[in-house]
């Protein structure tokens, strides 16, 4: 799409109507930005924007409708402008009110006429004289809590059944954090030690991640336009989402099942431990089998990787019983462990998505068990951070096969030393919610 504007608050305004109408929020950014030519200092206030908006969503209905005489006739986009106008006001320390008011009206003007002009210009100068509601008026914790971080009740109140109030209101609290720019280290051409002094000579600000021993966290620096990227020296992936590959153990002969592959960061962390064995890599989905193996291309282990287009649930179509030295299903999940990075996950869930996501991870689980050699390992790993789906399915996926034992998952930091499973929290180490889980066949 072409666009006939450079202005940073306008694209935010046209892209947070197309993610009000279902699209990914990174999807739009990303295209908008190839489709313009903004400098870096706009490219970032359009990214904080946009983001902005849609993580504190529901915080900003609320604080608009008493502004509003008749809320369901105003048009979606002008909402849309009145939303980054207050997200600036009051998240944003650097914008001056002046430049934040003089480019919402300019904008209301352009995107409709001097009436629309006249009514943005009334509701941000009655904003300004009033103040905003205080959410501290609203009566009801769990509302409060919702609003506040705008999280589905639903949502708040699960996480206080299964974790209790304290865990819950800091797990809500850091959900707003800007997420870290995470990178892997390739260990199929560099290690963790020797990529971290690279990129503190090439005047990146680098530092080993708390969490998995081949991640880095790039504070400083846009990495993915570096030659590090280019090269394969290194891959982008949350710290968390690199603990399911660093607990299992492979031999570089292994042969590994990846039964829920796309995009392929892990499969391509496989793949790095492999030498003479392979990594089969599903995926229902064959335009997303494109994207593991362009990632694997990129960092050099394509021999180690042979992709699959097929329902991880049908893996007796394709492959005999115990061929696999280890199996990992990184199951599709409802991603609640990843609001941070991808914050409209949370206006889209439901109850009913976890109670059906549930039932399938647990027919993948069955169905790739028969496929794993006696004395072999499954590890089972979501991006999500409720019981339904991690610890009541590996609990039902137990009861049905008894053959299968948990093992220990072992980390390199020894993440959880007081239990067997591993399960990361976003305020934990302001990472993505992760959950971990080594099966092991007996017989």
């Amino acid at each position: 799409m072409k666009y006939t504007t450079n202005n940073p608050r306008q694209l935010a305004v046209m892209t947070l109507v197309r993610t009000s109408n279902g699209s990914y929020s990174n999807l739009q950014i990303n295209a908008v930005i190839q489709s313009t030519s903004m400098g870096p200092a706009d490219k970032g206030l359009f990214t904080n924007i946009v983001y902005g908006v849609i993580q504190h969503r529901l915080t900003l209905e609320y604080q608009l409708r008493p502004f509003l005489r008749e809320p369901e006739k105003t048009e979606t986009w002008v909402k849309e402008l009145l939303y980054t106008a207050m997200y600036q006001l009051e998240y944003l320390d650097r914008v001056p009110k002046r430049a934040i008011f003089d480019e919402t009206i300019k904008i209301a003007k352009q995107m409709g006429h001097d009436g629309t002009r006249r009514f943005v210009t009334g509701i941000l100068h009655q904003m300004d004289r009033q103040g905003m509601p205080n959410l501290d008026d609203i009566q009801d914790e769990k509302t409060r809590l919702s609003i506040e971080y705008s999280v589905p009740t639903w949502l708040v109140e699960m996480l206080e059944v299964q974790l209790g109030k304290p865990k819950t209101a800091s797990i809500l609290a850091s959900l707003n954090k800007a997420p870290k720019q995470s990178v892997r280290a390739n260990l199929s051409k560099i290690s963790q030690r020797d990529l971290l002094a690279d990129l503190a000579k090439a005047g990146f600000d680098a530092e080993p991640s708390q969490v998995a021993s081949e991640g880095i966290i790039i504070n400083d620096g846009q990495i993915i336009h570096s030659d590090f990227f280019t090269d394969g020296l290194l891959t982008i992936q949350d710290e968390s989402a690199m603990l399911p590959v660093e607990s299992m153990s492979i031999a570089p002969d292994n042969n590994v099942l990846d039964a829920c592959s796309a995009p392929g960061g892990k499969t391509t962390q496989i793949a790095s431990r492999l030498k003479t064995g392979k990594v089969f890599a599903l995926d229902i989905h064959k335009n997303k089998l494109k994207t593991v193996q362009r990632n694997a291309t990129r960092l050099g282990v394509y021999k180690q990787v042979e992709t699959f287009e097929l329902d991880a649930r049908k893996v007796d179509t394709k492959f005999e019983d115990r061929l696999f030295d280890a199996i990992l299903v990184d199951a599709p999940c409802s991603g609640l462990g990843l609001l941070r990075r991808k914050p409209e996950i949370r206006y889209d869930k439901t109850v009913a998505d976890i109670n059906r996501l549930s039932e399938i991870q647990l027919q993948i689980l069955n169905a790739v068990s028969a496929k794993v050699k006696t004395g072999g390992t499954i590890t089972y790993s979501t991006c999500t951070i409720v019981k339904q789906e991690n610890q009541d399915v590996i609990a039902k996926f137990i009861n049905e096969n008894p053959n299968f034992e948990v093992a220990k998952t072992k980390t390199a930091k020894n993440l959880n030393s007081d239990s067997e499973m591993v399960q990361i929290y976003p305020d934990d180490y302001d990472s993505d919610g992760f959950f971990v889980c080594s099966l092991i066949r007996k017989s």
